[in-house]
């Protein structure tokens, strides 16, 4: 099963987000080579900056993706001000489908 992971960012954050980033991107390059990560990239602002994340990841249940969005070190540093995981089904540009 997909999951979409919605997360935003605390008010005032992106100083915070790009400190992490690079521990960020190395959590999603190692669920990426493990085939987990489906898809993702930041939300952006009106400004086009960084407000939060949409991360699609595949796992076998709600329990699951919740326990994987919690070792992400945006999450780990508290960064997410609320993170909302949904079943997903991607149906139109699915490269697996």
């Amino acid at each position: 099963m997909l999951y979409a992971l919605m997360c935003k960012d605390k008010p005032a954050s992106l100083d915070k987000r790009m400190a992490e980033r690079p521990a960020h991107v190395e959590f999603l390059k190692d669920l990426e080579a493990q085939g987990i990560l489906k898809m993702a990239g930041p939300l952006l602002g009106d400004d086009e900056k960084p407000i939060g994340s949409l991360v699609v990841i595949a796992a076998d249940d709600m329990a699951a993706a919740e326990a994987l969005a919690a070792r992400d070190p945006y999450a780990i540093a508290g960064l997410f001000d609320t993170v909302e995981i949904r079943a997903f089904n991607w149906v139109f540009k699915n490269p697996e489908a």
